[in-house]
């Protein structure tokens, strides 16, 4: 639950120059305030379930959301307009490598980056990429990050063999039938709707492929200032998202109702079910380091961070352990099945694939925008 105060002048001005609308912090009870920030997206499910679930109060949290746009997300976690979040990793690791004092403190969840190639074509592995041309949502955008990675870990040198296009998210399927690239780099939901329209084979899968199968993709972060004064605040904002993500793999069906009904995103019910469910929020501490440090590793070899940077040190930089926050803890830690809450038997992907690529608001509102 949010309650809301008015904010200085001041303080409203710096937040609408770095394009967020922050919920004021919240006063009374003695509870520790924290600002979560968020975008809209349909990953962010576990966001707005901590809040309406109430994970964070049970973790002796008072919580104000900050709206931020998708171009002044990374500024605005470093220079405090919010405090704790949850994002992709490889989006942040070179603005770490470069000085960001963020932290990652948890993983999320995996499996939402593709790099797919059309059925009509004669790509069938990253090794038939070279030379040719890839479409992707945005130049910096994670599924441009990711395919970077894989096409590295290939032996092919993504700024010298590669042309890069970019399109909006809901036409990269249309790019491919029209013939205007050989492949393309998307996340979900576009990856599954396309593969369920039978237009597309999967090149690159991070839900399936070694090694990033068992990677998150996203992880919970901390501004680092934020971290140092009040680290178990930290680690209780950390708690509750990663308990919201157990809930979220427990019951999408439920996750996306709620996403849409209270106005976190703009979807509808079926298709944010859809895209939640081929996400797998199967929280993880190691998890996350694991991914932070494969990230990283990847990334230098693909060109995307600087040649001399220690990657382990860089790795050992981003991330960090909180007090309460353990594998062991999520173990033990039980959550609710509610009732209707699952993705019913039957559930037809190709249908939903058919009605969600054509219709432009649906892949503008839950496909991660490219980056400005």
């Amino acid at each position: 639950m949010v309650v809301t105060r008015p904010i200085t002048t001041v303080a409203l001005a710096v937040l609408l120059l770095a394009g967020c609308r922050r919920s004021p912090e919240i006063t009374g009870g003695g509870r520790a305030k924290v600002r979560v920030g968020y975008i809209g997206l349909t990953c962010e499910a576990p966001i707005f379930t901590a809040v309406e679930k109430g994970f964070f109060q049970e973790e002796g949290l008072e919580v104000a959301l900050v709206k931020c746009e998708w171009a002044n997300y990374k500024d605005v976690l470093a220079l405090g307009g919010f405090d704790v979040t949850h994002h992709l990793i490889m989006y942040f690791l070179k603005p770490i490598e470069q000085g960001l004092d963020v932290k990652f403190t948890g993983g999320i969840h995996r499996g939402c980056l593709r790099v797919q190639a059309s059925t009509k074509g004669a790509i069938h592995s990253t090794k038939d990429l070279r030379n040719k041309r890839i479409g992707v949502p945005g130049m910096g955008t994670p599924p441009f990050i990711f395919a970077n990675r894989v096409l590295g870990a290939n032996g092919i040198d993504p700024s010298k063999e590669i042309s890069w296009l970019v399109f909006p998210a809901g036409e990269l399927g249309l790019a491919l039938d029209k013939g205007e690239v050989d492949a393309v780099a998307d996340s979900e939901p576009i990856g599954s709707l396309l593969l369920a329209d039978g237009k597309v084979r999967n090149i690159a899968d991070q839900a399936a492929d070694a090694p990033y199968r068992d990677e998150y993709c996203c992880a919970v972060l901390a501004n680092g200032r934020f971290l140092a004064r009040n680290p178990k605040a930290c680690a209780a904002a950390t708690r509750a998202l990663l308990k919201a993500a157990k809930w979220v793999e427990t019951n999408p069906a439920a996750a996306a109702k709620l996403s849409v009904e209270k106005k976190y995103l703009a979807s509808t019910v079926e298709q944010n079910t859809f895209a939640i469910s081929h996400l797998r929020y199967i929280p993880s501490v190691s998890g996350a380091e694991t991914a932070v440090k494969l990230a990283a590793e990847e990334m230098k070899k693909a060109g995307m961070l600087t040649p001399s940077t220690d990657v382990a040190e860089l790795a050992n930089r981003a991330f960090v352990h909180l007090d309460g926050v353990s594998d062991e803890w999520l173990k033990s830690l039980k959550v609710e099945k509610v009732a209707g809450g699952q993705v019913p038997p039957g559930w037809d992907t190709r249908r939903y694939a058919q009605n969600s690529l054509s219709d432009p608001f649906c892949s503008a509102c839950i496909v991660l925008p490219a980056a400005r």
